[in-house]
This record gives structure tokens, sequence and C-alpha cells, in this order.
């Protein structure tokens, strides 16, 4: 099974930005929004490698698991 990153930008601002997590053909899970806020890149990567390490735990996405390690290394 790979794994795959798929990231959209626009030439144009958005305000707030969401960023969801899609396994399959399941529904997408919000694992971050901006609330319209000015945020750093590394407060935004620390926040999307929390919320990942969570979902990781979750039973219905037991395919993280394997990447717990690599998710935190970025620490």
């Amino acid at each position: 099974m790979g794994t795959s990153v798929e990231l959209k930008t626009f030439r144009k601002r958005f305000r707030p930005i969401y960023v969801y997590y899609k396994s399959g053909e399941d529904e997408p899970i919000p694992v971050y929004c901006s609330n319209g806020e000015e945020s750093d890149q590394k407060e935004v990567c620390a926040k999307l490698r929390n919320m990942m390490f969570v979902l990781s735990f979750h039973p219905k996405h037991s395919g993280l698991k394997r990447f717990r390690k690599e998710i935190m290394l970025f620490s």
C-alpha cells in the first residue's frame, strides 16, 4: 500500500485554510483549520503532526500506525 500526499495551491489567498486527511473512499477528516489567523510553517506542521499521530490510534485508520515513528521524527 503506497502513501501519497496531494497538495492543492491556489493563486488567491483563502481564509480560513482547511487541511483534510482522506484514505481511500472514506469521507475526508478535517485535521487542521487556520481560523483565518496567520500561522508560521513550523506551527502548522506541528499541529498536523499531532493530529496525524492521534488519528493513527483510531481503529478505522490503523494503516497510519506504521507511520507513527516517521510522523514523530519531525518533532
